[in-house]
Order: C-alpha cells, then sequence, then structure tokens
C-alpha cells in the first residue's frame, strides 16, 4: 500500500512541475489521460531512480564529496531528462525540454515529494 501511495505522491509532484516550471509539460487529452501519463511517469522515474540512482552513488562518490553533495542535483536533473526519454519511446505525451528544465523540475519534485512522504508519514518505519 505504501508504494502505491509513493507513486501518487511522485506523480502529483510531477504534475506540480509540469504547471510551475517552463519547458515540463503532459499533453493528455483529458483529465483522467493526464492523471495516467503521470502515473506512468511516476512508476518510470521510480524505476530509474531505484535502478540507476545507487550505481551513479557509487561510481560517482568522489564527485559528490568534492561538490559537497551538489552534484546530486545534476545526477536527479539527468535521471529526470531519461525519464522524459524513456517515456518518449513508449509514447506516453510527458517530455522534458532541456537540461535546465530538468535541473528545476527534479529540484521541486524532490521538494513536492519530501514535503508530502513528511505530511504522509510515509518516511516513518
Amino acid at each position: 500500500m505504501k508504494i502505491i501511495v509513493k507513486i501518487l505522491v511522485v506523480a502529483a509532484a510531477l504534475w506540480a512541475a509540469t504547471q510551475l516550471i517552463p519547458g515540463i509539460s503532459v499533453s493528455g487529452g483529458t483529465t483522467a489521460a493526464t492523471a495516467g501519463t503521470l502515473i506512468a511517469v511516476a512508476l518510470i522515474f521510480g524505476v530509474v531512480n531505484a535502478v540507476l540512482k545507487p550505481i551513479i552513488k557509487t561510481f560517482g562518490c568522489a564527485f559528490y564529496v568534492l561538490t559537497l553533495g551538489l552534484f546530486a542535483l545534476v545526477v536527479n536533473a539527468l535521471l529526470l531528462l531519461l525519464t522524459s526519454w524513456i517515456a518518449g519511446q513508449v509514447d506516453l505525451p510527458f517530455h522534458v525540454s532541456g537540461f535546465w528544465a530538468a535541473f528545476w523540475g527534479a529540484i521541486l519534485v524532490g521538494l513536492i515529494s519530501w514535503i508530502l512522504d513528511m505530511l504522509l508519514g510515509l518516511g516513518d518505519d
């Protein structure tokens, strides 16, 4: 149940990013289609983060240390761009149009997800 709520939280954060960040868009014909697209993209984003982020952290450990963790912002932006590319490959109408849109979008998605996780108690074990 917790995983479903987490996917919905990320979908809500992605929706907020499409509303607030120029260059991030979702173009579903109806509200239901848009919601379905955002849930599918949240699933893709979760899988991309679960698979690639630990590998990147392991190999890029020196960059994380040298930049005092700021390299994580670049990694998150690149993972959001990768998610956009994968969504395009499976014909989902979600698009991120460049690095800076991905950079600000990743920050916003991370911040909103963190706040919603705190409010819903998802971080508690």
